[in-house]
């Protein structure tokens, strides 16, 4: 497969899931929370590791070419054009 394929693979959900809170069979995760594209903050989940203490949790941000990061989109800025 191609190095693009190989990059689309790691910024999967699943894989950043993977990469940043390594979750086990004894350490289950759930989506605590799932924001709408429509919102302010684009489209967003909230992924919690439930450990024995207490759950840790990170936001996940979808970018426009469908991969997900840790880190939110820029935001859109208004572009002025000449025609």
């Amino acid at each position: 497969m191609g190095k693009k394929m190989g990059i689309a693979a790691e910024r999967s959900l699943r894989s950043l899931v993977q990469k940043w809170l390594a979750p086990t069979s004894g350490t289950p995760v759930r989506v605590t929370r799932l924001s709408r594209p429509q919102s302010h903050a684009g489209n967003c989940v909230h992924i919690e590791l439930l450990l024995p203490t207490r759950p840790v949790g990170l936001f996940f941000f979808r970018h426009r070419d469908g991969s997900w990061s840790v880190f939110p989109p820029q935001a859109e800025r208004l572009v002025m054009r000449v025609h």
